[in-house]
């Protein structure tokens, strides 16, 4: 029950004692008042008629029938219940009695407050001889009736005055009582870790104390996540950005390309570029450092803005002048657009006068359509680069590491027909890998499923392949459908598990089309479908926050819930995971192969990755686990969940 129930409850039963107690005292200073007049009445009856009596006999005997009639007159005109009259001996002479009949009084009444009806007397005189006593009882019909009425009327006043009180006193406790409410919900809203601040600060002493803690409490909850945050932060900033451009160094690109490239079974492909500043020295040499530091500013920036384009690119600055950019899953044609926008672009650096000369840089590109290691890239990309500098001012250059493979589809077109033509043809198939506890390898938490595409050949491609083209070729809402439209047939009995993840684009958000189709999907899905973990990947999530988070309302009021992708992957502020909370955040595969030992800088972030998203109670989990050693540290971590080779392999849904 709640206090504004209890209270109200309370004062309640304090007006019901209240009115007892008077009700019962009234009632029996009544009853006591009514007893002495029921006495005083019949006193004065007995003496009366007994002087009147007195006063019409010589013998009492003789004139026996006169007493009767002067009796009978006054029994006749009064409320009397007894009159008697005696003689010296005792003996009844004349009496007259009336049976006690009270109406309109409950019996449980009178029982409860009997009235006593006493017995007055009065000698009759004969002369100056007693000739008898005249005995009278007042009939207590009508003092029943007053007292009755008047326990009536006070139960009715009280009744009145309770109803005052229930609707007044009720309406002034909720008044009273909403500072308290107020600080229910924010207590709530901290459990949820919303760190809601009261401005209305209660007149009430008591209360101002309780909302004024409340309020430093929840100050001091929201700096500690705040500087966890921060601490978090500058140890990825410390470790993996460069400090002068905001961009990663030279270890955040090599870890994310690498565990790009071998976080793949086949149908590896991507495009390393290398950008390289001309004149940085000399720049540093006659203008200053901080003009140096102005260049790889704006180069940083217009990189950043030609990538943008193409989806979520590595970028970063590796050496003094040079800048490395990757992108993943990407064909070899898409590096001649990319390199020349870059060129292009730099080329504006000498109109601005950032660059003392027209011919800013050059950008080498490399190419591949199968697995590849970073070495090898680095030195195709090393090469198209010195090619470039040797074909004139801002030019580029592209290198292809391998024989493209002809069961792909090669350019847009082909891409386009491709995804059209699977889409049509419903060739999306699903494989799924288990998710697991850190504790108990066998205990799964959910199954993670990927799609897809069969080509007519029977061949697959998988979605890290098509996924760009159908974005840039806007197909994925459409893709995204297809592959929920086969979740939502899967039986969780079956599966072994009761969650399973799928990931979503956040350009599908965008489409209004889809928006209602999903809601009106997740309202029908049947009760022996798994419920789903929707994962966004966290480059998507942070620029499309506000979609994401009004998909999270919908998608967690229908039992469902969301995940974030490659955690740590971007630079962004962590802050964001306190609007977006989603059910847990997987990290980055690029910090997971970085677990050598112990004492290592991957391990100290993770750590306080981990640190940042228990705090508002968002699980975690690991992903691309492929050793045992770093399944040792991870164990030492706080880390809920680990994914990768080490745990189970993707396999056909059939098989899982």
């Amino acid at each position: 029950m709640t206090l504004y129930r209890q209270l109200v409850a309370f004062t309640l039963v304090l007006f019901l004692v209240l009115f007892t107690g008077t009700w019962i005292a009234r009632l029996q200073t009544t009853r006591a008042f009514l007893g002495a007049q029921l006495e005083s009445h019949a006193q004065d009856t007995a003496t009366f008629l007994g002087l009147s009596i007195s006063q019409q006999i010589q013998d009492l005997k003789k004139d026996l029938p006169v007493a009767e009639t002067m009796i009978g007159a006054v029994f006749d005109r009064g409320y009397y219940r007894v009159v008697k009259l005696v003689d010296i001996r005792q003996r009844v002479l004349v009496e007259r009695e009336l049976e006690v009949k009270i109406e309109n009084v409950p019996d449980w009444f009178i029982r409860m407050f009997p009235l006593e009806t006493p017995e007055a007397g009065a000698n009759v005189m004969a002369g100056w001889m007693q000739a008898g006593t005249l005995l009278v009882k007042s009939h207590p019909g009508f003092a029943y009736r007053t007292l009755w009425q008047d326990a009536l009327r006070m139960a009715w006043w009280f009744a009145a005055c309770g109803a005052f009180v229930l609707i007044f006193g009720a309406v002034g406790l909720r008044l009273l009582l909403r500072p308290l409410v107020r600080v229910e919900q924010q207590a709530e809203a901290l459990c949820r870790k919303e760190y809601r601040l009261q401005e209305r600060i209660p007149r009430t002493k008591e209360l101002r104390r309780v909302v004024e803690v409340m309020n430093r409490m929840t100050r001091k909850v929201k700096e500690m996540f705040q500087e966890q945050a921060a601490l978090a932060e500058e140890i990825r900033k410390e470790s993996y950005s460069d400090a002068v451009t905001g961009l990663g160094n030279r270890r955040y690109f090599a870890g994310q390309v690498e565990a790009q490239l071998q976080g793949r079974v086949s149908d590896a492909r991507g495009v390393l570029l290398l950008v390289q500043i001309r004149n940085l020295e000399m720049v540093n040499r006659e203008m200053g450092m901080a003009a140096g530091d102005a260049l790889l500013q704006r180069a940083a920036t217009m990189i950043r803005e030609a990538a943008e384009a193409h989806g979520q690119a590595v970028l970063a600055r590796l050496t003094g002048a040079d800048f490395g950019l990757y992108l993943p899953d990407t064909p070899g044609w898409v590096a001649e657009t990319l390199s020349s926008g870059i060129t292009d672009r730099l080329s504006g650096l000498f109109t601005e006068g950032v660059a003392p000369e027209g011919d800013v840089g050059r950008v080498g590109a490399a190419t591949h359509e199968t697995t590849v290691s970073l070495g090898r890239l680095l030195s195709e990309a090393d090469l198209a680069l010195r090619t470039a500098a040797r074909s004139g001012p801002n030019a580029w250059h592209a290198r292809a590491v391998a024989r493209e493979n002809a069961g792909t589809p090669q350019g847009e077109q082909q891409w386009k027909l491709a995804l059209e033509q699977a889409l049509e043809a419903n060739r999306i198939r699903l494989f799924a890998q288990t998710v697991a506890s850190t504790k108990d390898r066998q205990q799964k938490l959910h199954l993670e499923l990927f799609s897809r595409i069969v080509q007519e050949d029977g061949a697959l491609i998988n979605a890290g392949i098509f996924l760009p083209f159908a974005e840039h070729l806007d197909l994925v809402a459409k893709l995204d459908r297809q592959v929920l439209e086969l979740v939502g047939r899967l039986d969780a009995a079956r599966l072994g598990v009761t969650w399973v993840a799928v990931n979503l684009s956040p350009s599908s958000l965008r489409d209004e089309g889809f928006h209602q189709w999903v809601g009106s999907f997740l309202d029908q899905l049947p009760k022996a479908c798994p419920r789903i973990i929707f994962e966004f990947p966290e480059f998507g999530a942070v620029r499309h926050l506000d979609l994401v988070q009004e998909f999270r309302g919908r998608a967690e009021s229908r039992g469902h819930a969301i995940g974030l992708d490659h955690y740590g992957r971007g630079f962004s502020n962590l802050g964001y995971l306190q609007a977006l909370r989603p059910e847990y955040v997987k990290i980055d595969r690029a910090y997971t192969a970085e677990l050598k030992d112990e004492r290592g800088d991957s391990r100290f972030f993770i750590s306080s990755l981990s640190g940042v998203a228990h705090s508002i109670d968002i699980a975690v989990i690991a992903e691309g686990v492929e050793t045992e050693g770093q399944l040792e540290i991870l164990e030492g971590l706080p880390v809920d969940g680990i994914q990768g080779y080490l745990i189970d392999t993707p396999k056909p849904l059939e098989e899982a």
